[in-house]
């Protein structure tokens, strides 16, 4: 305030913003689930350990949540697992998508999706 103001002047003048009541909460995000997680590190681990990949990102809103693999930081990612709670009873929830928009596989279980970016044993 300033010396000529008054404490009921700048009260008058003030707006006040409503806090959200509990009926306005925003619909929560979709997230990965602890096992879900688990799966998808456990393959992230393994190809990182080969040298194919290097970095990871997450994204979470309301409609899917996404883990994105990449060949290197400042590169697109090469490939998206997403996870997609609308499409749970017709598809199927999870999909790995390519850097070029194309869908490799898509169904209920991750762990069955995911077998796609799995590299096949060779004997050595």
């Amino acid at each position: 305030m300033s010396e000529g103001e008054t404490a009921e002047s700048w009260n008058a003048s003030a707006q006040v913003v409503p806090f959200p009541v509990s009926s306005q909460r925003a619909a929560p995000q979709v997230s990965f689930h602890r096992d879900e997680l688990r799966i998808i590190l456990n393959l992230y681990g393994r190809m990182v350990a080969e040298g194919e990949w290097r970095d990871y990102t997450m994204d979470f809103t309301r409609e899917k949540a996404v883990f994105s693999i990449h060949r290197r930081t400042s590169e697109r990612p090469l490939y998206r697992i997403e996870k997609d709670p609308r499409l749970a009873r017709r598809q199927g929830a999870y999909a790995v998508i390519a850097e070029t928009g194309r869908i490799l596989k898509r169904g209920h279980d991750l762990a069955q999706v995911l077998r796609v970016l799995e590299k096949p044993l060779r004997v050595v």
